[in-house]
């Protein structure tokens, strides 16, 4: 007893010293040291850029592929002061690019936007058009919280445009000040000019009655198996403005709280992305500023994915797309981001065997990156596997002629130019199993398969593919 006394007291003797050490260096701490602080200046371009660099253009990145020739300042026009933004969109067939964007990168180290509640400014237009989208938030890193306005009408006179922020407390050092993308949608196919001023984030205090919704707004059940993954998508916020309009954004992922009723089945990252991780059933909700958003998801997992039949074909008779079994005879792109198109497309690990999964699909491709010589070769293969009754998908096989290029009626989806397609249905697809099923490379494709170009997916709208190739018996 006597030891532990004695330990006691040694205890509380240098616990007591420690907390006069502490107070005095905390006291000490306050007095002297300068904490970090980012700024808080709102203003992007009011005349000149402000707090970007000294050189306004050193702020402006491009997109990739956009036409890096039609952005300046111009000290004609202006909304407020002498100068503004001027931004000239090329038409489609300039050949420096047809569209153009890109983005205003503060090049410090960012800025503290969590007093503001809106990015501001005013727009107007050579022509009645539309700006494809806008916003702020991206800045070619993580863009973590990016938030996207679409299709922001222009017309001859100065107006102003509110871009909500979803969350402004998320904001304590953004660098991703602004970005648009814009290409011509006027009917003679002739680019425009628009011009941009007072750009900069405000505290209007009238953005209210916020609305969060993910998956637009829908009550989804999803058959899905363990050790795959799945997308938040439709992420949206929508405010009310002072106008009476209501404004809706494409908010990041990030700038939500998700919850799983059941983190043993299903979990969400901070990104959106959502792991089956066991069996059972998960639903996935989410949460911005406090506010319940609508929508959710409903997985249910009856355990792992049965493996697609292993091919048998000898790699002398394949040409492969997609196969763990064979070399691929080109790269492709599976995700190739189509105007309009709703599908989410994720290369999933099964046990060491990808499969591409395909959620919400309406339209969608794989677009090689070279051309396929299919000219000796006789079908295509593919493995499908649905989780519920009623599925069908649609594959259309496109040469893409001797141009090399992909072109595409937009009116109807039908090939034009020197383009050829051949069409097949997948239907009678058995839930729960894998369906393999063999193409022939027929129709008007029969006598011109020697570029194969891409396939186009349609239907749906959720499934698997594993394993293709075209081939020849």
């Amino acid at each position: 007893m006597k030891n532990i006394r004695n330990i006691h007291l040694r205890f509380i003797v240098l616990f007591s010293l420690g907390i006069a050490v502490f107070t005095s260096c905390e006291r000490d701490f306050s007095d002297d040291v300068q904490f970090a602080t980012f700024s808080s200046n709102g203003d992007i371009f009011t005349d000149a850029p402000v707090g970007l660099t000294d050189e306004f253009f050193d702020s402006f990145d491009p997109n990739e592929g956009a036409n890096p020739e039609g952005f300046g300042t111009d000290d004609n026009v202006a909304f407020e002061g002498s100068s503004s933004i001027r931004i000239d969109v090329p038409a489609p067939d300039d050949p420096d690019g047809g569209f153009i964007g890109g983005i205003f990168l503060d090049r410090g180290a960012g800025r503290d936007l969590t007093g503001f509640d809106a990015l501001t400014f005013y727009v107007k237009g050579s022509t009645t058009a539309t700006i494809g989208e806008v916003g702020f938030g991206t800045d070619f890193g993580q863009n973590k919280f990016a938030v996207t306005a679409q299709n922001i009408r222009l017309s001859t006179d100065w107006r102003k445009v509110i871009i909500p922020i979803p969350d402004p407390s998320k904001l304590i050092q953004e660098r991703g000040m602004f970005f648009f993308s814009a290409g011509t949608q006027t009917t003679n196919g002739f680019g425009y000019t628009f011009w941009i001023d007072e750009l900069r984030f405000e505290k209007l205090g009238t953005v209210a009655q916020p609305n969060p919704a993910i998956f637009f707004g829908q009550d989804l059940i999803e058959q899905t198996f363990t050790g795959s993954s799945l997308i938040v998508s439709g992420i949206t916020q929508t405010f009310n403005l002072e106008s009476g309009i209501n404004q809706t954004v494409i908010a990041a992922p990030s700038y939500f709280n998700f919850t799983s009723s059941d983190i043993e089945v299903a979990r969400v990252s901070e990104l959106g992305e959502i792991s089956v991780i066991g069996t059972g059933t998960a639903e996935i909700t989410a949460l911005l500023g406090g506010v319940l958003a609508d929508g959710s998801l409903e997985v249910t997992s009856s355990g792992s994915l049965a493996f697609a039949p292993p091919p048998t074909r000898p790699a002398a008779n394949v040409k492969s797309i997609f196969s763990e079994a064979y070399t691929p005879d080109t790269n492709s792109n599976f995700a190739p981001g189509f105007g309009g198109s709703t599908t989410e497309t994720v290369i999933t690990n099964n046990n060491a065997d990808n499969v591409l999964a395909y959620t919400n699909n309406n339209f969608t491709g794989i677009v090689f990156e070279n051309t396929v010589d299919a000219s000796e070769l006789t079908f295509l293969h593919v493995d499908v596997y649905v989780q519920s009754a009623g599925v069908e998908v649609g594959i259309q096989i496109r040469d893409i002629g001797a141009n090399q290029e992909l072109e595409t009626n937009t009116d109807n989806g039908l090939p034009q130019g020197d383009d050829v397609d051949f069409r097949f249905d997948l239907t009678g697809l058995t839930v729960g199993q894998w369906t393999s099923l063999e193409i022939p490379l027929g129709g008007d494709l029969a006598t011109q398969k020697n570029n194969l170009g891409a396939l186009i997916i349609t239907g749906g709208p959720n499934f698997l593919f594993d394993n293709i190739y075209f081939y020849t018996e």
